[in-house]
């Protein structure tokens, strides 16, 4: 009746071992994801750059979840979306922040056998996708989304320690990013004009001792070009403080625009401004000015309050290392090249040179270079 139990059957035997083994395989996958995550934690507190951060999600999800296309999207100062991070996304970037518009906009994952066919967001792309909202102090404040063009029968499905993973991973990535995007904000407002959104005088010494550094050891030249507004004060006294403002907005902008995409572009102050060419000597750098002149002088400042002020520059150029040793110095030219144009009829250009006396002004009456 009471008899010895039956053995086990081979075949039970080896299901229970089987089990065993992936029991196994399981409880190393969930330590080298809580190993790996600890690692992360550490990488994205060390640095202060929201690229970085970005970049380190996007490649250790993409280890986890082996997507094709991988992007991390969140708002930008403007309160648009736009890509930090990407790995193979770069064709895909409008379906991607249409997907991140809707997760951040519900807080909820979304996963989509097929984009095409869904009716929650308008894509003519056929794939199936991922995404995952990230949330900082209860602010939706992006989202990484996973994307395979290849599109499914069916949404993937994520294993639940998968999925907290993934969840664990995102939290303390979301408090990283939003300190380094805020403290990105606040670097950006400490040198930028209030005023014209230019770079301000303390973000153009900073520069200035940069690049006459990288200048020097790479033995390349470095020009600065200072302006001054001729006529401005009478504008001011004219029409009021508050159109003077308006016509510094628009001198600004048409100073940006003479300018190279290579070139930085600062307000010095008032009405002076200044622009530091990398890798330009001073034939390069006086057609910089030239333009930036003919095109100040042929602007209709105001016209759109029916004001149509004419206006007029001086320009002082100054390279590193023909007329100075260091940034003060090439400042120092700069500066004094602009008042010698002031003091000889505004309205031109002044090259630097040595010794100071044998400078040379290039004023309207000169040919002006092409627009």
């Amino acid at each position: 009746m009471y008899g010895r139990p039956a053995p086990l059957k081979p075949a039970a035997g080896l299901d229970l071992a089987a089990r065993l083994r992936a029991h196994q395989r399981g409880l190393r996958a969930r330590a080298e994801r809580r190993d790996t995550l600890l690692q992360i934690v550490r990488a994205v507190g060390a640095t202060l750059d929201p690229s970085k951060i970005a970049t380190i999600v996007v490649e250790q999800a993409a280890e986890w979840l082996p997507a094709p296309c991988w992007a991390l999207v969140s708002r930008n100062d403007a309160g648009q979306l736009s890509v930090l991070a990407a790995k193979g996304i770069e064709p895909l970037a409008a379906p991607v922040t249409d997907i991140a518009q809707w997760v951040m906009q519900r807080g909820e994952e979304l996963i989509v056998a097929d984009l095409s066919r869904d009716p929650r967001i308008s894509s003519q792309l056929a794939a199936t996708i991922m995404a995952f909202p990230l949330t900082c102090r209860g602010t939706r404040m992006g989202a990484l989304v996973a994307l395979d063009q290849v599109p499914s029968s069916r949404p993937p499905r994520l294993g639940q320690p998968l999925q907290r993973a993934l969840r664990a991973l995102l939290e303390p990535v979301a408090v990283a990013l939003d300190t380094a995007l805020r403290l990105q904000r606040a670097e950006a407002l400490s040198v930028t004009d209030d005023l014209t959104s230019l770079h301000n005088s303390r973000y153009l010494n900073h520069v200035l001792r940069r690049e006459t550094k990288r200048a020097s050891r790479n033995g390349r030249p470095l020009s600065l070009l200072f302006v001054d507004l001729d006529g401005f004060k009478a504008v001011n006294d004219t029409h009021g403080h508050l159109y003077g403002s308006r016509a510094l907005v628009e001198a600004a902008e048409v100073i940006r625009r003479s300018g190279r995409e290579t070139d930085i572009v600062a307000r010095f102050g008032g009405d002076e401004f200044a622009l530091v060419l990398p890798d330009t000597g001073g034939d390069g750098a006086l057609a910089v000015g030239i333009r930036l002149r003919d095109r100040v002088a042929s602007h209709r400042f105001l016209a759109v309050d029916r004001l149509d002020i004419h206006l007029t520059a001086s320009v002082g150029v100054a390279t590193f290392p023909d007329v100075a040793a260091s940034a003060e110095e090439l400042i120092q030219a700069a500066d004094a090249a602009m008042y010698q144009v002031k003091n000889s009829g505004k309205n031109g250009i002044q090259a630097a040179t040595v010794p100071a006396d044998t400078s040379y002004v290039m004023t309207a009456s000169k040919e002006s270079a092409p627009l």
